[in-house]
């Protein structure tokens, strides 16, 4: 299983996505990037991961909620 200071250790080191940021999960964590992503904005909504890295956990937050209400609109 990752471990959850793993990943975001990881998400802090690769801040945007790219296919290298593909290929560096598959490598790192032997998982897609979908189930990794999955993994991650599970992890966010922890309380053990907001002590671990507020600041990170906070932006990987506010990303993913302005993703979905982008996507909200799009839809309406």
């Amino acid at each position: 299983m990752t471990s959850p200071a793993a990943m975001l250790d990881f998400e802090e080191q690769w801040p945007r996505w790219s296919s290298a940021k593909d290929e560096a999960i598959r490598v790192r964590f032997d998982i897609p990037p979908a189930r990794y992503f999955q993994l991650l904005n599970r992890l966010i909504d922890t309380e053990e991961a907001l002590a671990a890295n507020p600041l990170l956990v906070h932006r990987l937050r506010r990303r993913r909620d302005d993703a979905a209400a982008h996507r909200q609109r799009r839809a309406s």
